[in-house]
C-alpha cells in the first residue's frame, strides 16, 4: 500500500470510527489528512455519510489553488480544513462534525469539567467560534475558526458542531471521541448531584500519563477491528 493509499484507508477508517461514535448526521461532517511533505490534503467527499465512506470516497483537495473549493464533490465546509492545516503545521489531521453532546455544549455558557480521565484530555481548554452559526464556507470564516482553536484539540462552533485537530488521524479520531464521551458523562453526572472535579494539578498530571502517542498503535488497531466487525469482514 503506497503512503497515499495508507492515507486514505485512514481517513475513510476515522469516518467510520465518529460515526460509531455518535457524529452520524445524513451525509454531513468530515474527515481529512495532510498528505506530508504536499500542499495536498485527502478529505472525504460530499455525499456519503460517515458511516459509508470507503478510500475512494476520500478526495484530494489542493491547498494552493483557490477554485478547488468550488468543485461539486467538495463539502461546503471544506475551507475548515483547508485555513487550520494554514494555521496550525503541528495539525496534519482535522475533523468536523455534529455530535449530539458536543453541539449541545456548544450552545450553552456550560464549561467542560475535569469529572473524568477523558475530560484531562482537554487541560489546555476548548476554544469558542462564536460568529454565529452559519456554514463556514468562506476563507475568512474559516480562518476565524483556526483563531478560535487557537493550538488547542478542539473548538466548539456555536449552536453548530465541533471542530477537531492532531498530529495524525488516529489522534483526532481519540480526540473526536474522547470529547464525545466527557460531555456524554458530564451531562449524566448534572442529573445525579453535583459536580465533584478532578483538581486542575492532578488533571494536568493524569494528562501526559493516559494519552501517550505509545498507545496510538493499539488504539488504531482496535477501531479498525470494530470497523471490520460492522462490515462483516477481517481487517485489511
Amino acid at each position: 500500500m503506497s503512503a497515499i493509499d495508507r492515507l486514505r484507508h485512514q481517513v475513510a477508517i476515522a469516518c467510520r470510527v465518529i460515526a460509531l461514535e455518535g457524529y452520524l448526521d445524513l451525509t454531513l461532517g468530515h474527515v481529512s489528512a495532510r498528505e506530508p511533505g504536499a500542499r495536498t490534503i485527502w478529505i472525504k467527499r460530499k455525499g456519503v455519510g460517515l458511516d459509508e465512506v470507503e478510500p475512494e470516497d476520500v478526495i484530494p483537495l489542493d491547498l494552493d489553488d483557490e477554485h478547488a473549493f468550488e468543485a461539486p464533490e467538495h463539502h461546503l465546509e471544506s475551507v475548515m480544513h483547508a485555513e487550520v492545516y494554514r494555521a496550525r503545521p503541528d495539525v496534519d489531521s482535522v475533523i468536523h462534525g455534529h455530535p449530539l453532546y458536543g453541539t449541545a455544549l456548544g450552545a450553552t455558557d456550560a464549561d467542560l469539567e475535569f469529572l473524568t480521565h477523558d475530560a484531562v484530555l482537554f487541560t489546555d481548554g476548548i476554544g469558542i467560534y462564536d460568529d454565529g452559526p452559519a456554514l463556514v464556507t468562506e476563507a475568512s470564516q474559516g480562518r476565524a475558526v483556526a483563531a478560535a482553536l487557537g493550538s488547542r484539540r478542539a473548538a466548539l462552533l456555536r449552536n453548530h458542531g465541533v471542530v477537531i485537530a492532531g498530529e495524525d488521524v488516529p489522534w483526532t479520531v481519540l480526540t473526536a471521541v474522547t470529547l464525545e464521551r466527557a460531555i456524554k458523562f458530564q451531562v449524566t453526572a448534572g442529573t445525579l448531584g453535583s459536580f465533584v472535579p478532578i483538581p486542575r494539578s492532578d488533571a494536568e498530571i493524569l494528562r501526559p500519563q493516559k494519552y501517550q502517542a505509545a498507545f496510538l498503535d493499539d488504539y488504531w488497531a482496535a477501531w479498525e477491528r470494530r470497523v471490520a466487525r460492522t462490515r462483516g469482514r477481517a481487517p485489511a
